[in-house]
């Protein structure tokens, strides 16, 4: 296109970034019949890390796919859709975290295994993201998106009636509204001086792939030893210790795997182990790793296939993330840590309802800051409670007894928030429906005002706790342990953590959830708000047809019916 072109064209939305979020808004918006172009410094495919999916990314996939016609956003949300996105990502089946002390084997009674459910919607991924994202840019142009890779974009001019995009060539594009996307470096963020580090959360990393890691089994205790339902090789595991933790996800963890990588990241709170300038990233990762004996073993023969990257602290934050005429999508608002994996949680919840104002933007011309602001609450409320919970869990690894109580607050919050999601999606009369049930989230507890108020007690007394006196430590263990006692929809999986297993169940159907005081439906203000007087009858009916619709030979039919994406393969056949 030449500058007499840009002159010509205006588009209704230009988004700056195509990672994951950029990429999945352009789709949802063209899809919508709008005028879409997206500029993109890289070019696709390229690296990024954000590969653990969660329950809660998962599900708001399959939302975003539901509401707004655009099938192709749930394919990352199962191992079921590998037959359309290929075998190239990982499996993952649990979420597990092993706790380490220095100089010594890893307690196997100092371990958490989060079984993910098979059922209805098979289990999770871990997501190559150079295939991932170059894929949702593809989907996107499909739709009608203009994307410009090869593209960075030098100013942004704001205008009464526009915004002008002017690119490292000098050309300059007009749209109604700006989404920034690109992630820390966010162009607008950093014009407005609107970035600040004022966080709780404080961490640096060092990561890279690698290929011959091993499972863990194999070098430390067995799966037996464990008592596991899985190999720890089977999802993505957590090393966590005083002061940080170190993640380990593979991609060549099931028998149809094509992939050999598996991604490697060690997370340190600088405070406590800043950086070692005299090293370099590969070496501060393997020294500092040498005090643990089970960790170091685990690396022993690895190698890494790119160059090592090691940052200053990750967190950062914006004052503001909406004003006249333009938006920050996810990471160009902040970062907290990989912990939980929730950021691409926050982005696909972000797009599902900056996509919705946009459009209603669109109807009624009103592109101003205040039409805006529920994505700007939202957002900054996400944030707000990935770093409680990221500070909270560094605090709680100064001791194995504090860990143990605050892995089930981490886990329940995410259940809680996992429940709300579906149950509100199978529910929701349409999309409208679907995001007033949703104003009242916060990245973890579903909403519930009695979940909030249980975490800000942990929370205080976790903050309070001195993790050097063990007479402090088992006080404030106790006092955690009755708080939860005192939480009467406490599942029994979780009090089962409580007092001492090491694993949630791998099938998560028992008759005890049925029961309406504590079980799944619960009683009073849980069920009010988690179900709405939806019938046991009318639920299980929905679940049967969700788990058909999304089981695997469902997928591959609907796959041959309504074959968008290999329209040439479909007409050849018709001949």
């Amino acid at each position: 296109m030449n500058d007499m072109e840009t002159e010509k064209v205006r588009y209704d939305i230009a988004i700056i970034g195509s990672g994951i979020g950029g990429s999945t808004l352009a789709a949802v918006l063209a899809r919508q019949g709008l005028r879409v172009i997206v500029f993109e410094a890289g070019a696709h495919p390229k690296f990024a890390i954000g590969e653990s999916m969660i329950l809660e990314t998962s599900e708001i996939m399959r939302a975003l796919a539901e509401f707004y016609d655009v099938p192709e956003l749930a394919y990352y949300s199962s191992e079921n859709y590998f037959n359309y996105i290929g075998t190239q990502h990982g499996v993952k089946r649990h979420f597990s975290f092993l706790y380490h002390t220095p100089g010594q084997p890893q307690d196997v009674r100092q371990s958490l295994q989060a079984v993910i459910p098979k059922q209805p919607y098979g289990h999770e991924i871990h997501i190559y993201r150079q295939d991932s994202d170059s894929l949702l840019t593809s989907i996107a142009i499909s739709y009608g998106a203009t994307v410009l890779q090869s593209t960075p974009v030098k100013d942004i001019v704001m205008q009464q009636d526009g915004v002008e995009v002017v690119t490292d060539k000098d050309q300059v594009y007009r749209a109604a509204y700006l989404v920034d996307a690109s992630g820390m470096r966010s162009l607008l963020a950093n014009k407005l001086g609107w970035r600040h580090r004022d966080l709780q959360a404080h961490t640096r990393t060092i990561f890279t792939h690698m290929v011959d890691v091993p499972c863990y089994n194999n070098v430390g205790g067995s799966r037996e030893a464990y008592g596991h339902p899985y190999r720890l090789s089977e999802g993505t595991l957590h090393h966590v210790f005083r002061g940080g933790w170190l993640w380990v996800i593979p991609f060549n963890n099931h028998p149809r795997a094509t992939n050999p990588l598996c991604s490697v990241g060690l997370q340190l709170d600088p405070r406590l182990y800043p950086v070692r300038a005299e090293l370099t990233p590969e070496q501060e990762f393997y020294e500092f790793i040498s005090q643990f004996p089970d960790i170091q073993r685990q690396f022993a023969g690895a190698r890494a296939v790119r160059a090592w990257t090691r940052t200053d602290r990750l967190q950062y934050s914006a004052q503001h993330v909406v004003g006249d005429r333009f938006a920050l999508l996810a990471h160009a608002v902040g970062f907290i840590d990989p912990l939980y994996s929730k950021g691409l949680y926050v982005t696909h919840m972000s797009v599902m309802l900056l996509a919705d104002l946009i459009l209603k933007a669109y109807a009624s011309g009103d592109y101003s800051a205040a039409a805006f602001r529920p994505l700007e609450e939202l957002t900054l409320r996400y944030m707000a409670m990935h770093d409680q919970l990221v500070a909270g869990s560094f605090k709680s690894w100064s001791h194995p007894k504090l860990w143990e109580v605050y892995a089930v607050l981490w886990l329940l919050g995410a259940y809680l928030e996992y429940l709300k999601l579906t149950v509100t999606r199978l529910r929701a009369k349409d999309r409208a429906d679907y995001l007033a049930q949703l104003s009242g989230l916060s990245l973890a507890g579903g909403g519930f005002d009695e979940f909030f108020t249980l975490q800000a007690q942990i929370d205080a007394l976790i903050e309070r706790v001195n993790p050097d006196d063990e007479a402090d430590v088992a006080r404030t263990a106790a006092q955690i342990r009755a708080l939860f006692g005192g939480f009467k929809w406490l599942s029994s999986a979780f009090r089962d953590l409580l007092a001492g297993k090491n694993h949630l169940p791998n099938n998560k159907l028992r008759v005890n959830l049925l029961n309406r005081s504590d079980g799944f439906l619960g009683d009073g203000a849980y069920n009010a708000h988690f179900f709405g007087g939806v019938s046991l009858a009318g639920l299980l009916v929905k679940a049967v047809r969700e788990q058909a619709r999304y089981s695997v030979p469902a997928l591959n039919w609907q796959r041959r019916r309504r074959a968008r994406l290999a329209s040439q393969t479909a007409q050849a056949k018709s001949r």
